[in-house]
């Protein structure tokens, strides 16, 4: 099962979730409480997913994470999946964070306090302009996706008006 993450235009929402459907033919799609930002989960595999999007020409899809799991939006929750995920972790890592709809946790102090977590456990080098790998943390209210992405498995399309 693979979920992922996935934004557009507020108001495209639907445009999305049609062209996921059509992308990926097995998708399951949720809308959240933010507008332009969707949860898929299908049972193709992260690879073939990553692949059928990459080919698939967009006019609505933004921005597609592919997330590991979900934790309650707590530090010590977020903090214990993190440093699970993080031990396949081989080459160099950042941390990035999005948070919305949550007041309690900050954008900037979990990107630091985790990577310096992640150095402190598994003595990892970081970089944060082209890493091997980005640990992505995306905090949707009371729930946060945990993502640990290879380079290129965050895909960003340019989406025209």
């Amino acid at each position: 099962m693979t979920v992922l993450l996935v934004t557009s235009r507020q108001g495209r929402e639907g445009d999305a979730i049609l062209e996921l459907e059509w992308a990926l033919e097995k998708v399951r799609v949720k809308g959240t409480d933010w507008g332009g930002v969707l949860l898929a989960e299908t049972p193709l595999s992260r690879e073939e997913v990553l692949q059928r999007l990459r080919e698939f020409e967009t006019q609505a899809i933004q921005r597609v994470v592919p997330l590991d799991r979900f934790v309650p939006a707590r530090w010590e929750e977020i903090e214990r999946a993190v440093l699970e995920l993080a031990g396949e972790i081989s080459g160099t890592f950042a941390v990035r964070a999005r948070i919305r709809g949550n007041k309690r946790l900050s954008q900037g102090e979990l990107e630091v306090k985790l990577g310096s977590l992640i150095v402190e456990r598994y003595n990892l080098g970081v970089n944060l302009s082209d890493p091997d790998w980005t640990v992505v943390v995306e905090v949707l209210g009371k729930r946060a996706g945990i993502g640990l992405v290879r380079r290129g498995e965050v895909l960003r399309f340019e989406v025209k008006d």
